[in-house]
């Protein structure tokens, strides 16, 4: 009796993604149509971006694993989606000293080097979203601020994040650097 029911589920669990399939498929087909009506020869490079940019913002906005992204969406963040969705990458937060968290996805194989360009990654993309492009100078923030993790300086750049014992969802801290006296 209990697996007669285990396999109802599965199979309402297969059909209800099947049907999520299919409104998604029947979704995408039909803004292909209407974007086949509009003659390829009269539309401008910015029109045809637009339309681009509306039918991907329908996609993502009724897809079920990159429905959390923001619309403007980078082809970046898709990925890091995707690869956190395949255990292939981790989010690792970022606590600041202004009291802002900021949520960075890096590989699993990650180093140290590689979490410092995706917090980069993300401030820009953060910046750049808000209106507010400011050039940064990326090599002066490093040489004031530490990452901590644990009680641990990340000083080592080469070193891999798994060998100060990072993992998934682990948290970080983001500290200004006091001056060493000479």
């Amino acid at each position: 009796m209990e697996e007669k029911d285990h396999q109802a589920e599965s199979n309402d669990e297969e059909s209800l993604s099947y049907q999520q399939r299919k409104m998604m498929d029947d979704e995408l087909g039909s803004r292909a149509d209407d974007l086949k009506c509009v003659d390829e020869e009269t539309l401008s490079h910015k029109e045809t971006m637009a339309i681009v940019q509306s039918m991907l913002k329908g996609t993502i906005s009724t897809d079920p694993l990159l429905g959390d992204l923001p619309l403007e969406v980078t082809l970046e963040e898709v990925t890091s989606s995707i690869a956190l969705e395949y255990g292939q990458a981790m989010t690792v937060y970022i606590d600041r000293d202004d009291g802002n968290t900021m949520p960075v996805v890096v590989q699993q194989d990650a180093r140290v080097q590689d979490l410092k360009h995706a917090i980069r990654r993300y401030v820009t993309l953060q910046e750049t979203r808000r209106n507010g492009i400011k050039s940064i100078s990326w090599k002066y923030i490093w040489k004031r601020h530490w990452l901590y993790f644990d009680g641990q300086k990340l000083t080592d750049d080469g070193k891999k994040l798994k060998e100060y014992g990072i993992y998934n969802r682990a948290t970080l801290t983001f500290i200004n650097r006091l001056k060493q006296r000479k």
